[in-house]
């Protein structure tokens, strides 16, 4: 049973967290929603997997704006918006030459819009509004860029199967096994065992998606897990750290169990950086 709060004719059930501090329940029920829509996307039309894509940045860097506002730091929230589209849109067809092309312009917007604030604060506002542009939809255009060849689902398939398997091969050592903390002062709940975890988790994942989905070596596929788990825990204390910076626990509450969205992201932004890189170069 859940724990009762008091204070009505009848106490209230409430879901009860689970050791790592989540609503477990809720956690896994929102994680399979997005996962069969992102699933349904790959197998249909993969154009739409980028709409999914350009839609969690533009969720995202909202998100990440209104935490920065509560500090008093104003990201210029409309280019970043509008550029994040155009940055994320544009690499699907001209890929990285797009992409670039649409951050620096959109950077250059930003450095025009921030005028109208006079000079009070505004390395403060530009620094974080470009900082947000290249955190949120620039690496967001590399998991657009993974469905670009005729492989491509293969390659999301890949992506996303590996950040999954370390998330949940991290959790499930953590909570079981955790007991030497791997960076207390960002994030006292992960702990080396579960680090270890999602290194075992990542790594087998790896070799099978890569040998299965896309006809590469087992070791390509085992390094390429075991990469994603680096950056996918690198990505994790990353946005620790800000949120610890911004005094805040969440991102938002748009997801139940999970936070904001972009607490989701935080991890599969950097491995889909991570993720292209290393396809381009073993699978031709």
């Amino acid at each position: 049973m859940g724990a009762q709060v008091a204070g009505g004719p009848a106490d209230v059930p409430t879901s009860k967290p689970s050791r790592a501090g989540r609503d477990l329940r809720a956690a896994i029920l929102v994680g399979a929603g997005l996962g069969a829509m992102i699933i349904v996307s790959l197998l249909t039309v993969k154009e739409t997997f980028i709409a999914i894509v350009a839609a969690a940045a533009a969720v995202s860097t909202w998100e990440i704006a209104n935490a920065f506002k509560k500090a008093g730091i104003n990201v210029a929230l409309w280019p970043a918006l509008i550029g994040g589209q155009a940055i994320i849109w544009l690499s699907w067809p001209l890929e990285r030459s797009g992409m670039m092309t649409a951050f620096v312009v959109t950077v250059l917007v930003c450095m025009i819009w921030r005028f109208r604030g006079g000079s009070d604060g505004y390395r403060r506002d530009l620094s974080a509004s470009v900082f947000t542009i290249a955190y949120i939809p620039l690496f967001a255009a590399f998991a657009a860029m993974l469905v670009v060849p005729d492989d491509g689902a293969g390659r999301a398939f890949a992506f996303i199967i590996g950040v999954v398997l370390s998330d949940v091969g991290g959790y499930a050592a953590g909570v079981f096994l955790g007991k030497h903390p791997m960076a207390p002062t960002i994030s006292p709940k992960k702990s080396w065992e579960g680090f270890a975890g999602s290194l075992t988790a990542g790594a087998v994942g790896g070799a099978l998606t890569v040998t299965m989905l896309l006809d590469g070596q087992w070791w390509q596929g085992a390094l390429f897990g075991a990469v994603l788990v680096v950056t996918a825990t690198a990505g994790d204390l990353v946005e620790s750290l800000i949120k610890r910076d911004l005094g805040i626990k969440d991102m938002g509450t748009l997801l139940p169990g999970h936070g904001g969205l972009m607490d989701r992201m935080d991890s599969l932004l950097p491995s889909a950086v991570a993720s292209w890189l290393l396809l381009h170069l073993f699978v031709q």
